[in-house]
């Protein structure tokens, strides 16, 4: 490499960038720096909920049946979401909306809400680290001004993909937008592993610029470089400056500089600059979990090039799929609560056919579109070897870490790699089968009131973990839709809830209730089925719905008896009627004693009154959502619980609860609780009583 001549500016630079005390200081400043801004100069929005009409470019954008969600930049950037009323606007808005475009947009502000599910996605947290107040309801659009100079690039970059592949795939790996390729298989990646390879990094910037140097080979280095770092600068625009990108371009473009004026930086050196250089710049990026796995990832891999030195090949793949698992694994573990431990495998073959075969061939599609075939045929192995390795689930790994537990992993991992005592990544293994083996050890019971919408769902793990129960699944009433406003992505209410049961590492559930077969009860039976194991489902006597029959089909019917809880079941006529014949469960855990009766209607309940004792009930779970149709007064009065719950979606059709059930409560003055106002409502069960916990949204 042609190295510029050293001057005495430059001696004295390499000193300083030698020199241990400076990355010291480094650090004390992005630290200071980083601190200061999420406490002391935390912004507030310029907008108000008043406000109604904005005029913004959009920055991405994105079409699914009926609705469009844009990504838009003005004086303070926003998320919108428009309802789309018919396929000839749906074919104008197609025409029209395109990357840089400005708009005109009347609608209404939302605040963003957190996650009312523990452990699942907190959308309020993420859009705040991108300085994002509200969201937007749109109502009207109007086309303003056109894209410029550089947006018409995206913009045909975009237009060209989209005739040449209609997969997603390309989309993918030159534009960073994974939001055409279908859930079921980008779950299938997910699950074993290798969603990464579908994300813009560093291997994708690597091959790039290597592409990019051998086709400026003759020129000199002082050209070469320079021309390089300019692509690839205006690459990362194109993709919208992804972190994992802005890293890559940052790393490097101060490697190149190292190596130009030969500063003699470590890697692991200039891997600090960039961080630094990059969190001055944006210190909302010190929380982005793409960006986190990115330095973590690279970090492994310096710190640890005498580990993976070997003469094998394989061999030296195998150690740095090892390593670049072990250093991403509390990030996947803190965030998602779920890893495959045979993805180490998995990686050794899936980086080079990717990075070597797919990658490259979507960029030859690209740019000569008549061997797409080709490319397609590599997707179709892919997504193929993906379904059939997605079965084998010994390997997957359902657990949660703590800040104390990552503190203690990365310290062992670190001494591990630093000291070369790798006897010590045992100690990781045992950290993690101690953090599995917890909660057996764990006298007390927990019960979720899940805020699941418009819905009735429950959680149940019983003293020692020796039983996870589940009373009803939730799920959203579907009304027929023409074809062109199906979405690709349905939003299914049990995701969050798979979310928080893989984060308590909860593998099985050992019985599964459904009190009744309506939708907002049980259509989530088959979305939880693909993900964790159900042992045994209990079913009312009535006529089977069809989401009873998918549950009867796939799971086994038994009484199931759990261990270190009552559970009993109350119902003893028919009443004909869905409703009426709910499961009448009854709980008792230690000496608190529960009660759901899914939507049982009055005269169920005070048929149930009469026949047993239910006096002095400590929590009860109101029947049908709090409506009128249940929950009398007498019923109220005789079992007289220390709390009410009510299962009820925000803003639902039916307002429920109701005014009557409401009035019924005050009266009587039992206190409640309401998943609207409230979220999840967890109570914590111990011989001495219970605590309770709520996740307001």
């Amino acid at each position: 490499m042609f190295l510029v001549s050293e001057t005495p500016y430059t001696k004295r630079l390499k000193i300083v960038l030698q020199s241990n005390i400076f990355y010291i200081l480094c650090f004390i400043i992005i630290a200071i720096w980083c601190l200061t801004n999420y406490t002391v100069l935390q912004k507030d929005s310029i907008y108000n909920q008043d406000n109604t009409q904005f005029t913004m470019t959009i920055t991405d954008y994105n079409f699914d049946g009926n609705k469009l969600s844009l990504d838009l930049k003005g004086q303070e950037n926003l998320v919108g979401t428009y309802y789309i009323s018919t396929k000839e606007e749906l074919n104008n808005l197609q025409e029209q909306i395109k990357y840089g475009v400005e708009v005109e947009l009347e609608g209404e502000l939302k605040k963003p809400l957190n996650n009312t599910i523990p452990y699942a996605f907190n959308y309020q947290k993420y859009l705040l680290n991108k300085d994002i107040h509200y969201t937007l309801s749109i109502s009207k659009i109007t086309i303003k001004k056109e894209a410029n100079f550089f947006y018409q690039i995206k913009n045909w970059v975009n237009q060209r993909i989209t005739k040449i592949d209609s997969s997603g795939y390309m989309k993918a790996f030159i534009l960073g937008d994974k939001n055409l390729i279908l859930d079921d298989t980008y779950s299938n990646y997910q699950k074993i592993g290798i969603t990464h390879l579908f994300a813009l990094s560093g291997m994708h910037i690597g091959l790039f610029s290597a592409i990019l140097l051998s086709l400026f080979k003759k020129f000199k280095d002082q050209i070469k470089y320079p021309i390089v770092i300019i692509i690839l600068i205006s690459y990362g625009f194109l993709v919208g400056y992804p972190s994992s990108i802005l890293r890559c371009l940052t790393f490097f473009t101060l490697n190149t500089l190292n190596k130009l004026f030969n500063l003699k930086i470590s890697s692991i050196k200039v891997l600090f600059l960039t961080i630094f250089v990059i969190l001055l710049g944006n210190y909302h990026l010190l929380t982005d979990v793409g960006f986190i796995y990115s330095i973590s990832s690279v970090g492994g891999l310096l710190l640890s090039t005498e580990f993976i030195k070997s003469d094998s090949k394989l061999l030296q793949a195998l150690k740095l799929s090892i390593i670049a698992f072990f250093f991403t694994l509390p990030i996947s573990l803190s965030n998602f609560y779920e890893v495959n431990i045979f993805s180490i495998i998995y990686n050794i073959f899936y980086i080079p056919y990717v990075s070597m075969i797919v990658y490259p061939l979507a960029l030859i599609s690209f740019i000569c579109p008549f061997i797409i075939h080709i490319f397609n045929l590599s997707i179709t192995l892919l997504e193929w070897s993906s379904s059939i390795l997605n079965n084998i689930t010994l390997g997957n790994l359902y657990l949660s870490f703590n800040q104390i537990e990552i503190i203690i992993y990365y310290t062992i991992l670190l001494l591990a790699i630093i000291k070369k005592k790798y006897i010590l990544f045992s100690l990781l293994f045992i950290l993690i089968i101690i953090d599995l083996q917890l909660p057996y050890f764990d006298s007390k019971a927990y019960i979720y009131f899940l805020d699941i919408g418009q819905g009735d769902s429950s959680l149940i793990i019983s003293p020692y973990h020796k039983d996870v129960i589940m009373i009803d699944t939730g799920g959203i009433v579907s009304y027929s839709k023409e074809e062109w406003m199906k979405r690709e992505s349905e939003y299914m209410v049990s995701d969050n809830v798979i979310t928080l049961l893989k984060a308590l590492g909860i593998k099985k559930i050992n019985l599964l209730v459904l009190s009744h077969g309506d939708a907002d009860h049980a259509k989530e039976v088959t979305n939880i089925l693909e993900e964790i194991n159900i042992a045994c489902v209990k079913i009312n006597n009535g006529d089977l719905s069809n989401y009873e029959k998918i549950a009867v089909d796939n799971i086994k019917e038994c009484n199931y008896q759990p261990h270190n809880l009552d559970l009993s079941y109350l119902n003893y006529k028919d009443y004909h009627d869905e409703n009426g014949n709910s499961l009448l469960s009854y709980l008792q855990i230690y000496n608190t004693k529960i009660i759901s009766f899914g939507d049982a209607t009055k005269e169920a309940e005070n048929d149930i009154i009469k026949k047993y004792d239910l006096s002095n009930t400590d929590i009860i779970k109101l029947s049908h959502h709090g409506s009128k149709t249940s929950s009398s007064y007498e019923y109220l009065k005789e079992v007289n619980p220390k709390i009410a719950i009510i299962s009820s979606g925000r803003n639902n059709r039916f307002n429920h609860p109701s005014q009557e059930t409401i009035d019924n409560l005050n009266k009587l003055q039992i206190p409640y609780l309401n998943t609207q106002q409230s979220g999840t409502i967890e109570f914590i069960i111990s011989k001495n009583g219970y605590q309770r916990k709520i996740y307001a949204p």
